[in-house]
């Protein structure tokens, strides 16, 4: 056995010698939160990479989907999937609506648009799909379903940081979209995350909500929380925005690497690119069938540990069948067929910008084998 762990992810980092300058400043300037120059400079920056006018950025990723259902005033039931992290769905609980589950696309893992409208309830008020691994949603569908019943939509965008569809970001979709920066992520503030609207007045509300409710000294204008982004990350966040395209471009290549030698192995499948996607590759997923591969993916999974190669079987469990979630109608398995089995199927791959190339040889050798 090879005694060097590789792990699923590896954060990217400025180096020592980037940050030190920052750190310099922040320290002579004895500010170091609430608003400050570094806080400014990476929201002003975020909109002119990732296309959007405004963004409000948080102390980390599931602030922004608990404030974002604040800020459109939801309430009822909120339209959501099983197969996506459990911030998601614990957003729409900690505001004291119901999620609703709906089943999801084998081509993508994202909320089927067809299987929406019949979800849908005089209580429903809202949608939250998820761009899962990064892969686009059917936005245009899901907004005509939207638009027919009067429903907002927020999208957890947690996976998508740069995502472009035909050179428009992902993040223009719906009426808000959040992000993710934790450490994991293909963009990372070490903690972190956003949230993205379209207007002046509602970033302004954004604002108010995580800073408290304060829209001046003394005057709370709602019943807002605190999740700010500290001057320190926000530094470190403007130093990887440098470099987040570098990492970008040795991601894909480790996506290349592992389609060109997985595509000849029976029971195995992935995504494949689609044209006229930009893709962040934070995520390489693989599915496996049993009976053709001759093993069955927890098989493989510790195998693969065994071998000290960390994979993880995001996503699984279900959302749905978590002691909270599991007693709802739309928890029900039968409901949720491909969901179950793209859970149970799944195992993402070591993914990031630092792999070696005889790591990624040893990854699929022990598949292949």
């Amino acid at each position: 056995m090879n005694d060097k762990i590789i792990t699923v992810t590896s954060p990217l980092l400025p180096s020592l010698e980037e940050f030190i300058p920052y750190l310099q400043q922040i320290w002579d300037s004895k500010w170091i939160t609430n608003n400050g120059q570094f806080h400014k400079q990476l929201e002003t920056a975020l909109c002119k990479y990732l296309g959007v006018e405004y963004i409000s950025v948080f102390t980390n990723g599931t602030l922004p989907l608990i404030t974002a259902l604040q800020a459109l005033r939801i309430t009822g039931e909120v339209i959501t999937t099983p197969y996506s992290f459990v911030a998601t769905t614990h957003a729409i609980w900690w505001n004291g609506m119901k999620p609703v589950f709906v089943d999801i696309d084998p081509k993508t893992g994202n909320l089927d648009p067809d299987k929406i409208e019949a979800a849908i309830t005089p209580k429903t008020t809202a949608i939250m799909p998820v761009h899962v691994y990064g892969n686009p949603c059917d936005t245009e569908r899901i907004q005509s379903i939207a638009n027919k019943y009067g429903l907002k939509v927020i999208y957890d965008a947690a996976h998508a940081f740069g995502v472009e569809v035909n050179g428009e970001s992902i993040l223009k979709a719906g009426d808000m979209s959040t992000l993710s920066f934790h450490a994991t992520k293909t963009y990372n503030t070490i903690e972190g995350g956003a949230l993205i609207c379209h207007d002046e007045e509602t970033k302004k509300r954004i604002d108010y909500l995580k800073n408290f409710g304060f829209a001046g000294e003394t005057e709370v204008v709602a019943p807002g929380i605190n999740s700010k982004m500290d001057e320190i990350r926000a530094a470190y966040g403007l130093l990887n925005l440098k470099h987040v395209d570098e990492a970008i471009v040795e991601r894909k290549k480790v996506a290349i690497k592992y389609r060109e030698v997985l595509r000849a192995v029976e029971g195995i499948t992935f995504f494949e690119d689609v044209r006229d996607v930009r893709y962040n590759y934070s995520y390489f997923p693989i599915f496996i069938d049993a009976k053709k591969y001759g093993m069955t993916r927890d098989e493989l999974y510790f195998k693969m540990k065994d071998n000290n190669i960390l994979g993880r079987r995001y996503f699984y469990p279900l959302i749905s069948t978590f002691s909270t979630y599991r007693g709802l109608e739309s928890s029900m398995l039968e409901n949720l067929p491909i969901a179950t089995q793209m859970a149970e199927s799944v195992i993402c791959l070591p993914m990031h910008h630092d792999l070696a190339d005889g790591d990624i040889a040893r990854i699929v050798n022990t598949i292949i084998k």
